[in-house]
């Protein structure tokens, strides 16, 4: 299982990645999540513009066995959706830390962040 150290993770098995500016982050879902959905078919996220909480729904993923809710990790308000997976969802199972990013968020509070799991606490997890 992929878990770069430089992510934070949440135990519904997404990531975030905490931008330069301290400010944004990046979202998706882990390697662990896209392998234990399938070949995914369908990613459906909420639009710019969308405020949602720490914990809240901000999208669903559909693959061939499911369809999955996704968590945002922390609080913050859309600011880009990944328009790549529109036409190629299955960017998520190829390259879930790059290319199958799902969304850009601003911070409600950067510090929040520090609060997820490290790598090396979600691989303990995810192993579990």
């Amino acid at each position: 299982m992929n878990t770069p150290q430089e992510l934070r993770y949440t135990s519904d098995h997404e990531w975030i990645r905490l931008e330069a500016d301290g400010d944004h982050a990046v979202v998706g879902i882990t390697d662990f999540a896209q392998s234990q959905l399938g070949d995914i078919v369908y990613v459906d996220l909420e639009p710019e513009g969308t405020q949602v909480e720490a914990g809240g729904v901000f999208g669903s993923v559909e693959a061939v066995k499911t369809v999955s809710e996704l968590f945002m990790p922390v609080s913050g308000e859309i600011v880009a959706t990944n328009d790549g997976l529109d036409g190629t969802p299955e960017i998520v199972n190829a390259d879930p830390y790059g290319d199958g990013w799902m969304v850009r968020i601003k911070l409600d509070n950067p510090a929040d962040v520090d609060a997820l799991m490290t790598a090396d606490a979600y691989s303990a997890f995810a192993d579990s």
